[in-house]
């Protein structure tokens, strides 16, 4: 009797097993799809020039379609406006996200910690959309003009409860013998934060960072209304700028560019796939 129960209970493990198998690959199959069908199409348009020059005129375009070669240009004012946009917001949203985060895990039970927390959770659940329609009203409408300011600022509030959460997290799973061991060498609470518990954090918020800027660099919905886009490299930021997934969006509705969606796409896609991929190493190494 013993024997059989033992013999079911392996058949039941080894069916379990086979069964998380199969759903683990049934998931895996629309990233595999996508990413195949992303490199597939784009792999040839990636080229030096495809990240050093800018987006070519749609009248360039067809001629090119016209006379059978390859459509000039790139994305390279697209990569510009993206790289000073989310660094102008992480500047902002990195420290401001760590203090805030900091102050959340040393006071949890604090009525104040708690209703920033809830908001926090609230602004991380908005939709980008509505993010991207109250920085026009807040932004764009008092400069009267779209600018790479107003988009970074919708990067920002898109980042800041991601960092927050991060380093609340991370500072919450450290050995509380950290923090009394500081204290009892004499220095305030707030000394230990900054001098203790934070560097010994950092691999987990630096990680959260680097998830949280991978989340934003996607997002179009508040770039069409704070950055409005522009056909040239442009580093002034007091005025309209292109960003990748603009540029994505732009070549989807001209029939003469939208051959250039893929490699843009592939290149978002590989950034995006850098970081993430940058992030899980570092949590792995931390966490040894």
């Amino acid at each position: 009797m013993t024997h059989l129960k033992t013999k079911h209970r392996l058949a039941t493990d080894k069916a379990m097993l086979w069964m998380v198998c199969l759903f683990a690959a049934l998931t895996a199959v629309p990233l595999l799809a996508i990413l195949g069908e992303v490199l597939l199409r784009g792999y040839d348009q990636l080229s030096w020039s495809f990240f050093t020059e800018p987006t070519p005129t749609a009248y360039r375009a067809m001629k090119a379609i016209e006379a059978g070669d390859p459509i000039p240009g790139g994305i390279a004012n697209g990569i510009i406006g993206t790289m000073i946009m989310l660094g102008m917001a992480a500047i902002v949203a990195v420290p401001t996200g760590i203090l805030c985060g900091a102050f959340l895990a040393e006071n949890p039970k604090r009525r104040f910690s708690q209703t920033v927390s809830y908001l926090t959770d609230l602004l991380q659940g908005t939709p980008s959309v509505i993010i991207g329609i109250v920085t026009y009203v807040w932004i764009v409408v008092p400069m009267r003009g779209y600018s790479a300011i107003a988009g970074s600022v919708a990067l920002f509030i898109m980042m800041l409860p991601l960092v927050i959460r991060s380093t609340e997290e991370t500072l919450k799973i450290l050995p509380t013998s950290l923090k009394e061991a500081g204290l009892a060498l004499g220095s305030n609470r707030a000394r230990v934060m900054l001098k203790v518990q934070l560097p010994a954090a950092f691999g987990g918020i630096f990680t959260g960072v680097l998830l949280a800027i991978s989340r934003v660099i996607g997002e179009t919905a508040p770039l069409m209304f704070t950055a409005l886009g522009c056909s040239f490299i442009r580093f002034a930021i007091d005025k309209p700028i292109s960003a990748v997934p603009l540029l994505i969006w732009e070549f989807f509705n001209d029939p003469n560019l939208q051959e250039l969606i893929w490699g843009a796409s592939l290149f978002l896609l590989l950034f995006v796939l850098i970081l993430n991929l940058t992030a899980k190493y570092l949590a792995k190494k931390w966490n040894q």
